[in-house]
């Protein structure tokens, strides 16, 4: 009788980016930059794009075609192999099959998926909704759950969680869409009142969003309203925020075995050609860290405190990184957490983990194995 030789099936890895979000181009390159990392004698890889209408495409497994070049942003349409096909997944928890339809073809099945990789920022895709459509599929996948997701990109929320477990927020108004449409004048009035006491600038931004898009910083009541339309391009609902005079230091969470863990921290030092790290200083023009963050021991060991802190508190999973202004006086603030940060050549997240040990290839296999272990589910 002879023995079977065959060798048992690598993990399947989905690698979903793109997305509806104004954070697109974005998570495309995220997207590139995991795809060069995964080790391909460990596991398969299927690149997965959502265009920006929603369209979910198979798309080339080119790494170097997802990068800004020129300024130039890239986006999914360019990477898809069809312009019409699309990519479906089962919503059943017994078919983990995903299945590329397209017009006047009988279905291709492209095999089992054993965890999805799910790279995208913003709306449709951190915010929950993807993290849904998962768990009722019974796919396992890197990073926070449904409620955490949700929770992390709806900023307002995030802060009332925080407070909630005592965690040190800076001042903020929340106006809603209903109240700007049907009654700007008294939503102006609240923001004017709101900066009488605490002071110009402001920041208004949108309340779900991220990369820095969408943020304006109000000098006086002559460009608020410019201000918060630019917000309302991102999201209906926006966060007016006070300047919190400090130094900005950002913290990386990681699931370890034994539970998360906190990075050596970084600080954002001032941008001397942007009026704050906007979209542009983060992306286009490479704005550096400086990693580890030169505050000292006892300030190092509190901010990582903190940043484990805010990660249980909104009950992550898989890593998150947390950003906090460190004031004039001494104390952190909290401004906000990102449960899935970017992963750029440039992004300060897999630039603390180098620094505290963990080397890109092997944050991406840590990550990916996390989501392994764990069920879908309640857990």
């Amino acid at each position: 009788m002879s023995e079977n030789t065959q060798s048992p099936r690598k993990p399947r890895v989905a690698v979903v980016f793109g997305g509806r979000s104004s954070e697109h181009a974005i998570s495309v390159v995220t997207a590139g930059a995991v795809l060069s990392a995964i080790d391909r004698d460990k596991y398969d890889v299927l690149p997965i794009g959502i265009t920006t209408d929603g369209r979910w495409a198979l798309t080339a497994d080119a790494p170097e075609r997802m990068a800004i070049a020129d300024r130039a942003l890239p986006n999914v349409a360019d990477l898809a192999e069809s312009a019409e096909g699309g990519v479906v997944l089962s919503v059943d928890p017994a078919n983990r099959e995903v299945v590329l339809t397209e017009a006047g073809t009988v279905p291709k099945a492209l095999g089992e998926v054993d965890v999805v990789f799910p790279m995208l920022h913003g709306p449709y895709g951190e915010d929950g909704t993807l993290q849904g459509l998962l768990e009722l599929s019974g796919v396992p996948y890197v990073g926070a759950g449904v409620l955490a997701s949700a929770v992390g990109q709806d900023k307002e929320y995030m802060k009332r969680v925080f407070v909630s477990f005592g965690l040190p927020v800076g001042p903020y108004e929340v106006i809603r869409p209903r109240e700007w449409e049907q009654n700007p004048a008294a939503a102006r009035k609240r923001i004017v009142e709101f900066a009488a006491d605490h002071g110009w600038p402001l920041f208004v931004k949108p309340a779900r969003g991220g990369s820095s898009m969408g943020i304006t910083k109000v000098d006086d009541l002559s460009g608020l309203d410019e201000a918060i339309e630019e917000a309302r391009r991102h999201d209906p609902k926006i966060l007016v925020e006070s300047l919190l005079r400090g130094r900005e230091i950002e913290c990386g969470v990681l699931e370890f075995e034994d539970g998360p863990r906190a990075s050596v921290p970084a600080e954002i030092p001032p941008v001397t050609n942007h009026d704050f790290y906007d979209f542009e200083a983060k992306y286009i023009d490479s704005a550096s860290g400086i990693v580890p963050a030169p505050i000292g021991d006892e300030a190092t060991a509190e901010v990582q405190r903190l940043a484990v802190a805010a990660y249980e508190a909104v009950s992550c999973e898989g890593l998150v990184r947390a950003d906090f202004f460190l004031t004039e006086d001494g104390e952190f603030v909290i401004n906000e957490i990102n449960t899935m940060p970017g992963f750029t050549p440039i992004s300060m997240y897999p630039r603390m983990w180098q620094e505290s040990g963990v080397g890109y290839p092997e944050l991406v296999d840590r990550l990916i194995q996390a989501a392994l272990n764990r069920s879908t589910g309640l857990r």
